[in-house]
């Protein structure tokens, strides 16, 4: 494994050590090119001097002055960026806020512009300059809001006017969303009765008039509850475009109804729930009167905004009145048929869904109780329907109780064990009706989940899936028997030991489905259950071996990953080609006891060794994996769950594995992909993909691997990887990330010192494994530039300075450097420091010496700017210093090498001056003249 022996910062540090240009001398050339008019010249200066400086206030001048510079070079963006730095070490610097007020007026932001512009007049009242610039950007801003009220009033006028042509009423429409996207226009559209229009607009017949005006509201609603109120009775649906321009303006509503909402008092009467008015009864509302695309989104919005965001909230009252009010539709929507006449119409996507809301719902239950009303609800329902005469009934029990078994299985078990619930799943699939054999055949398919109930159908209905993929003539059957049969051979897991079916049986299966996989006339639903078999037979390692082989039934399924119901086979069919999921290795000895009970011992397949893992890794990067992977993370649907994004974080953790894929994997869009994985996942999903974040950010510079404000996003997760909970090897690795995160600016180490991670990083500098306490140094190394934790080291009753000196005197060479590079950056930034060092332990000194002698370059050049810091903050301790041997070592240092002087000797030179200037030791001329006396 790679080892990030030397933080660049601590580089940076040391090298800066008795270098000639200092940033004193650059700032000052820069401001004489400034006064000059070379602005070019002056920025080249500035920028070297930041890249030297190792002072906050130094940096904060610096980036204000080339601020100025970017501003009279019309580059107006910099100039922000740049004053905003400023800034952020000092906000009461007028100057860099007035710079920052400049370019904000020039790049048009003229409300942030005049925030910052009222700061500066409030700091300095008398200053004409900042009154001038208030004034000017006063009269832009109310020039702005009349000629948004104009142009408002001109998109009124044509939208109103029906003699218009279509083309012309379009553009106005959506000018009227980019108006709606200012502060200014949203509250002229909304003051000049602008709401009543867009109703009117949302009756057109022109689907791109509709998806105007649902994101015009969109704009109107956002962050406005007095707005929104009015709004709610503005719905919309139709094709899914408008479905999801609807569903985002219902999500907008319902957050800004809720925001602020106290946790105490939203309890179910207090809840925005009961009545016609409420956006939850809306959307239960939805789910059985509008279009498939329309019930869809009111699903997922469902998903989104019902149960609790943690299980540790007590209040789940909103769960529990959709439970209440709208089970049943969402089991009607469950039990629906397509194909039959009745019911609502669906999408491909809707039993999904149906699935992921059930399930959802069931998790966010808090007692057995609650859970056991749940299950009789379901069962109620189901035996409603299987008790009534007629087969179409009983149809709509069956596609429920498969519905139930996708989401809470537990619930779905129970249904499945109605007295003949089995018998006529499998009476019909031996049904001649299509439409009723595929209903059963999918519900034994989901059915066959658990070991015991796989065994019986194993034992009844292997025969029948059999007979109905070699006998039937319709493809919709044939690929759903397949997948059961696959289903069924994949009993065994990753067993190689447990084979359900003949040998060969299982390759000829996933060589069918690879075949359907590919066969673009198929229709898509079948093709989609193709994905399904090779999910379950994946297990096996020479069909994984097969499957990445076939390039073409890889690009197949990549491009098929953007349905929505087929995520989660593609998620576990890849989780299983690169063995990303977690095997328990048994005890030796166990297994040796099991042999002799004659017990059953797991095997691992020959080809699932990690030679054979790595080859299939490379191979699936080849093919567009990542490409796929992040496709699918963007996908908004209720069937990217939970289980789904752990298994696509599996997958990610899998390829970064190798450091010189790595590269392969961010170019790709993996850093991108995997932070909202890393917060919206399971438990065991999220630490996947903070760990393949800390990996990516050891090796890749994580400013190009997370560009802009991305790159503060990615501390808490590597911050979550300190816990216990954690491997060792998981700690080290985000140790290591975020070491390399504190050592590019303070702004990186005061998110991770507001992420509460300094404490967590001091806990593992005790941890006994040599390399996490190692790591754990060279985070602190970097964060202590962070004048926040210097001052956890200026506080009185700790030993952390004491560990430090103890750990500068190590056998292990990179916690030497890291304690010792610690102790350099803390001793220059905090000169009090160095007159603790003797108290800390008694062999301080031989550890300093030791340093100073080591034969390593890097040691001796910390120990020596130690010894320099120490000289400089106090002369009773270069006193003590120059009694020792320390003396004589700074003394041949000072010489240099056979290569001549190098930064460590300049430096000891340095500390003899110093001694000579404080009087203990006597310069070589001194001596001379002593020598040569009378």
């Amino acid at each position: 494994m790679s080892l990030v022996l030397v933080t660049v910062s601590l580089v940076k540090f040391i090298n800066t050590q008795g270098m000639s240009a200092d940033p004193a001398t650059l700032k000052e050339e820069g401001n004489n090119l400034f006064k000059a008019g070379d602005m070019h010249g002056a920025i080249c200066c500035y920028t070297k001097a930041l890249k030297l400086s190792d002072s906050q206030a130094d940096c904060a001048v610096l980036h204000r002055n080339r601020s100025a510079c970017y501003l009279k070079l019309e580059d107006y963006t910099k100039a922000e960026a740049d004053a905003s730095k400023a800034l952020d070490a000092d906000a009461a610097d007028v100057k860099a806020r007035f710079r920052r007020a400049q370019a904000f007026q020039k790049l048009g932001q003229l409300d942030q512009a005049f925030l910052d512009a009222q700061r500066c007049a409030q700091l300095e009242p008398k200053n004409k300059a900042f009154q001038d610039l208030l004034r000017q950007l006063g009269a832009q801003i109310q020039q702005k809001l009349n000629s948004t009220d104009a142009r408002v009033q001109q998109m009124f006028s044509l939208l109103s006017d029906t003699s218009a042509k279509d083309s012309d009423r379009l553009k106005a429409a959506q000018n009227l969303v980019v108006l709606s996207r200012d502060e200014a226009g949203a509250e002229l559209i909304f003051r000049n009765d602008g709401v009543r229009l867009i109703q009117k607009l949302l009756a057109s017949k022109q689907e791109e008039v509709v998806l105007s005006a649902l994101r015009t509201l969109v704009g109107l609603c956002t962050g406005h509850q007095s707005r929104v109120s009015q709004l709610c009775t503005v719905m919309g649906s139709g094709t899914s475009t408008v479905s999801l321009a609807a569903c985002h303006l219902l999500q907008v509503m319902f957050e800004a109804l809720t925001e602020g909402m106290s946790r105490e008092i939203r309890g179910k009467e207090e809840a925005i729930l009961p009545g016609e008015s409420g956006i939850i009864f809306i959307f239960l509302k939805w789910l059985t009167i509008v279009s498939g695309s329309g019930r869809d989104s009111a699903i997922n919005l469902l998903v989104k905004q019902v149960p609790r965001k943690s299980l540790k909230m007590p209040d789940n009252s909103v769960t529990l009145w959709v439970i209440d009010q709208g089970l049943k539709k969402i089991l009607e929507v469950a039990g629906t048929v397509p194909e039959l006449s009745d019911g609502p119409p669906l999408t491909d996507n809707s039993h999904m869904s149906c699935s992921v809301l059930l399930s959802k719902l069931y998790d966010d239950l808090k007692s057995d109780k609650e859970r056991e009303n749940f299950s009789k609800l379901c069962e109620e329902y189901v035996q409603q329907h299987f008790g009534q005469p007629g087969l179409e009934s009983k149809l709509r029990a069956i596609q429920t109780v498969s519905v139930l078994l996708q989401g809470p299985s537990d619930v779905g078990n129970r249904t499945l064990e109605m007295s003949g619930m089995m018998d006529a799943v499998i009476s019909l699939c031996a049904s001649k009706d299509v439409t009723h054999q595929q209903v059963a055949v999918e519900a034994l398919i989901h059915a066959a989940g658990k070991a015991k109930r796989a065994s019986f159908i194993t034992a009844n209905g292997v025969a029948l899936l059999k007979d109905l993929y070699k006998k039937s003539e319709n493809d919709r059957i044939r690929v759903r028997a397949l997948v059961g049969l696959c289903k069924l051979g994949s009993a065994g897991g990753t067993d190689f030991s447990m084979k359900q079916f003949a040998e060969g049986s299982t390759l000829k299966l996933a060589k069918q489905c690879r075949k359907w996989l590919c066969n673009e006339s198929l229709p898509p639903t079948s093709r989609r259950w193709s994905v399904e078999g090779l999910a379950y037979l994946t297990f096996d390692a020479d069909v994984k071996e097969d499957l990445v082989e076939d390039k073409n039934a890889l690009q197949a399924m990549f491009e098929l990953s953007e349905d929505k119901t087929v995520l989660f086979a593609v998620g576990s069919t890849l989780v299983n080609c690169t063995n990303s999921y977690d095997v328990e290795k048994p005890d030796p000895q166990m297994v040796e006891l099991a042999k002799y009970a004659k017990q059953h011992v797991p095997e691992e397949h020959p080809k699932d060794s990690p030679s054979f893992v790595e080859k299939r890794l490379v191979k699936l990067l080849e093919a567009g994996v990542v490409s796929a992977l992040v496709c699918m993370v963007k996908q908004e649907s209720p069937a990217l769950t939970e289980s789904c994004r752990e298994c696509i974080a599996r997958v990610f953790l899998a390829l970064v594995e190798r450091q010189e894929d790595r590269g392969t994997v961010v170019a790709q869009g993996a850093g991108k992909a995997l932070i909202p994985l890393a917060s919206d996942n399971t438990d065991t999903g999220k630490i996947k993909a903070a760990q393949a974040l800390a990996k990516i950010t050891i090796t890749s510079n994580p400013e190009i691997a997370f560009p802009g404000e991305r790159i503060y996003e990615v501390v808490r997760p590597l911050v979550s990887l300190l816990s216990l909970e954690c491997t060792l090897l998981q700690n080290f690795e985000s140790l290591m990330a975020l070491t390399n995160l504190a050592g590019i600016s303070e702004r990186l180490r005061q998110k991770i010192i507001k992420e509460k991670a300094v404490a967590k990083v001091e806990g593992y500098m005790f941890e006994e494994h040599e390399l996490v306490r190692a790591a754990a140094t060279e985070c602190m190394c970097n964060m202590v530039l962070s004048t926040e934790v210097q001052k956890l080291f200026l506080a009185t009753g700790n030993d952390r300075l004491k560990l430090l000196v103890l750990y500068s005197g190590e056998e292990d060479e990179r916690l030497r450097k890291a304690a010792a590079g610690t102790l350099a950056m803390l001793t220059a930034e905090q000169p009090e420091l160095c007159a603790r060092i003797p108290a800390t332990t008694t062999h301080w000194l031989e550890i300093l010496q030791a340093l100073l002698l080591s034969e390593i370059v890097d040691l001796r050049h910390r120990g020596v700017v130690i010894v320099h810091n120490m000289m400089q903050a106090d002369k009773s301790l270069a006193e003590t210093l120059m009694e020792s041997e320390a003396l004589e070592i700074l003394s041949v240092l000072a010489k240099g090498g056979e290569a001549g002087p190098n930064p460590a000797s300049k430096i000891a030179q340095h500390c003899l001056d110093k001694a000579i200037e404080y009087g203990i030791i006597k310069s070589r001329e001194a001596k001379e003249t002593e020598g040569t006396g009378p």
